[in-house]
């Protein structure tokens, strides 16, 4: 019988860092962060770091593992999560994979090939230089709406090495990336348990642009000048600089925008990101859903997921 591994999803604003440390408490747990920006070590203002009293507070791994200047895949992920997950386990503590990152959570719960096999590299080149055209993420996200709709959905078109590969794999194959994924999903060494955490749009995108608001007042604009001082910039592959909040930043200090307005631009990605993260959830079967209105209190809510997880532990 494959180990349990217990996942705790949702859109960003949805109350994850919070109510994962309630569990992990309750559950003898550990932490295993699903978070893309959270990897990176001095970026913290801008990607929500659990505070310094959350880390204490529940042990977390897979944040801070990396340097912001070094390109990071699904596959190094894939390989430092599962190590990590190996640990707990090894303990008697039960692994909680926390985040809104679906991409590593299929790469956790599936036997997925993440490589390079299949790459065309004349083609990866000249992908790479559309991309580096004033409108050519735009025009690269609209060629894969064209090819591979399913995938386009999911990323966004500031996301390019993502589009790119999509775009990579649909020439090189003849088919579609999603297609492939659902073909190939098998499930990997763990027994994923998947649990989501949602409340109404309007409160969610209340909550987000609140939470941009606390990170400009916490210093957001000095750490990313810090970021840009040690010589770390936005790349049109992507990386850690191309994240929500951080490119912006970039163009103000840049005087290509103000400041307030990107404040706005922030708070407009962060919810479309919250919305396709929301869709990418919506769309896993596995999922069992909590929402925040239908309970009085947050111990309710808690109490009623720590209910259906020792169910479901039980059963599994």
């Amino acid at each position: 019988m494959k180990p349990v591994v217990l996942a705790l999803v949702g859109p960003t604003g949805s109350g994850k860092t919070r109510t994962a440390i309630r569990l992990c408490q309750a559950l003898n747990a550990e932490i295993v962060s699903m978070d893309s920006m959270q990897v990176y070590r001095g970026m913290d203002i801008g990607t929500a770091k659990p505070t310094r009293e959350e880390l204490a507070a529940a042990p977390h791994h897979m944040i801070d593992v990396v340097d912001p200047d070094q390109m990071f895949t699904v596959s190094m992920y894939r390989e430092m999560a599962c190590e990590a997950i190996d640990g707990i386990l090894s303990r008697g503590r039960m692994p909680l994979l926390v985040g809104g990152t679906g991409l590593y959570l299929q790469a956790i719960s599936y036997e997925m090939s993440l490589g390079d096999n299949g790459a065309d590299h004349a083609l990866r080149e000249e992908l790479h230089r559309i991309a580096g055209e004033a409108d050519g993420p735009k025009r690269l996200h609209e060629r894969l709406q064209r090819v591979d709709p399913a995938s386009a959905e999911k990323l966004h078109p500031n996301d390019i090495r993502r589009v790119i590969r999509a775009l990579e794999i649909y020439a090189t194959s003849g088919r579609a990336k999603s297609a492939q994924a659902d073909e190939q999903r098998r499930e990997g060494p763990y027994h994923v348990l998947v649990y989501g955490l949602s409340l109404p749009r309007e409160m969610m995108y209340a909550r987000i642009n609140a939470r941009v608001d606390e990170m400009v007042r916490n210093g957001l604009v000095g750490e990313v000048k810090g970021l840009l001082e040690r010589g770390i910039e936005p790349r049109p592959e992507g990386g850690a600089m191309q994240a929500i909040g951080y490119k912006e930043i970039v163009s103000a200090l840049r005087g290509e925008m103000t400041l307030e307005k990107a404040v706005d631009l922030i708070k407009q990605g962060s919810r479309r990101y919250a919305k396709r993260q929301w869709t990418w959830f919506r769309h896993d079967p596995r999922t069992k859903w909590f929402d925040w209105t239908a309970y009085d209190s947050e111990d309710a809510l808690i109490n009623d997921l720590l209910r259906q997880i020792r169910e479901d532990t039980q059963v599994s």
